[in-house]
């Protein structure tokens, strides 16, 4: 009887279809503001909301509200990306 030798198991590929089904709410902070609420009770259609950031700055990027990344926004004909500049490291109690 002849047997073929079993197929060398292959833990990242393993990994990454597992991995792949997982799914994460991504989010980019462009920057943040403050207001009462009747203010924002009033706003309407084109109204425009100053934020505590300008053109050059970074943007927060989160996955599960937690900080994952810096990045920086491209605008590229009419799409708005956003390239990641820097990966934020977890905190300890996160691992």
């Amino acid at each position: 009887m002849v047997t073929s030798p079993a197929a060398p198991f292959d833990l990242e590929s393993e990994f990454m279809q597992t991995l792949g089904k997982v799914s994460l709410e991504i989010t980019v902070v462009l920057g943040t503001t403050s207001m009462p609420v009747h203010q924002v009770l009033r706003l309407g259609r084109g109204a425009i909301i100053e934020l505590d950031t300008s053109e050059g700055d970074d943007v927060k990027v989160l996955a599960n509200d937690l900080p994952v990344a810096k990045g920086a926004v491209v605008v590229s004909g009419n799409k708005i990306a956003v390239e990641v500049t820097q990966l934020i490291p977890r905190s300890p109690e996160l691992r």
